[in-house]
């Protein structure tokens, strides 16, 4: 194998492939990234067994050729080669390393034979449609941040994404609870989904999807079975197990009918919840919301470090309510709403609340109270 490549397109999918393979491993040949030299581009592949990645750059490739190095070795050897460098990539046959070369600087790197490396192709699933990187980042970015991180509940750890009605239209739906709070979104079911399983999409594959798309873009080729989903991009192609379990049926843990209705402006809601909650304990991070006429009051105790009070406007009129929330569940909510104002739906201290940005009724979040 001999080529040459600019650093910047094999740092571009070098950062994407040091996200896929796991520092810590037993199996050897999983620490490593293929690099497959044939025709005029390099091919990078990686894997942990449960998500695959296989990413195209273009490059000047004088001996064809296939070999493995350490993924996060040749990743962060790149990342600190000078811009604009040209990378030269080199190994003899029947050679047990690979040089790396750019400007003055020489690396030489332990390979091991690619034929050890697990076969990574793209299969035919089921249910194949496109999707727009826009719909597929909203559908990722309204709901990662609930997904659940308690390994127990692993049916959690991801979002579940199926197919439903909204009024006579047909939506792909995106929901992620970890049993605190609940997000939920809707994009147009795009054509050729219509026979979708319902399936849970993995946290850590969720996440490079969203690289994935930042970094590549434009429409998603997208195949799903019931245990596994492809999405394929321009230059990348990605490989996922699904979360084998079944997901809650959260419907039951959305109110209808809360008919105490408070409209707040997101962006000073947001600082007031932020301000208050420095004084909160890392633990708890509580808040406790007082509604009365046009005001709601927004506090917090601390025997370790004091008191925070702060009152802004609300729309809200009718019998007086204090309820505790998370104040980060707040936080990390608010920033996925776009609108200038937040609606939140509530009952009683105790019973959930719904959270709506009134700008985009496709969205809605559930936020479970706590006791302050």
């Amino acid at each position: 194998m001999k080529l040459t490549i600019e650093r910047a397109a094999l740092l571009r999918s070098l950062a994407h492939i040091q996200n896929v393979v796991e520092r810590r491993t037993t199996i050897p040949i999983l620490s490593n990234v293929k690099l497959a030299a044939d025709a005029d581009r390099l091919g990078l592949t990686a894997t942990d067994m449960d998500l695959s990645l296989v990413a195209h750059e273009p490059a000047q490739v004088a001996r064809r050729g296939t070999t493995t190095v350490a993924a996060h070795t040749l990743f962060d050897i790149v990342r600190k080669l000078p811009d604009g460098s040209e990378v030269g990539v080199e190994q003899a046959e029947g050679d047990g390393e690979v040089t790396v070369r750019a400007a003055r600087s020489v690396f030489t790197l332990p390979s091991l034979p690619a034929d050890e490396f697990p076969a990574i192709g793209e299969e035919q699933l089921g249910v194949q449609f496109g999707m727009g990187s826009v719909d597929l980042a909203k559908l990722i970015d309204k709901t990662r941040f609930a997904i659940s991180t308690e390994e127990t509940r692993y049916y959690l750890n991801g979002i579940h994404v199926h197919a439903t009605k909204g009024g006579a239209t047909a939506m792909l739906r995106g929901v992620a609870t970890d049993g605190h709070r609940l997000a939920r979104v809707e994009v147009a079911l795009p054509a050729g989904a219509e026979q979708i399983p319902a399936i849970i999409i993995p946290r850590k594959t969720v996440a490079e999807v969203r690289r994935l798309i930042d970094s590549v873009g434009g429409e998603v080729e997208v195949s799903v079975s019931s245990t596994r989903i492809q999405f394929a991009f321009d230059r990348a192609l990605l490989v996922s197990r699904l979360i084998d379990g079944t997901f809650p049926d959260y419907e039951r843990v959305i109110p209808n009918g809360n008919e105490k209705l408070a409209v707040f402006q997101r962006k000073e809601f947001a600082s007031a919840v932020d301000r208050v909650a420095t004084i909160s304990t890392e633990k708890a991070r509580a808040v406790k919301l007082g509604f009365a006429d046009g005001t709601v009051t927004i506090s917090t105790v601390s025997a370790e470090t004091g008191r925070a009070v702060e009152e802004i406007d609300v729309d809200y009129a009718g019998d007086g309510l204090e309820i505790g929330f998370n104040a980060r569940y707040i936080l990390d909510m608010l920033q996925e709403i776009d609108g200038e104002t937040v609606r939140f739906e509530m009952a009683s201290a105790a019973a959930p609340t719904v959270a709506r940005d009134p700008s985009d009724a496709s969205t809605l979040y559930v936020l479970m109270p706590m006791r302050v």
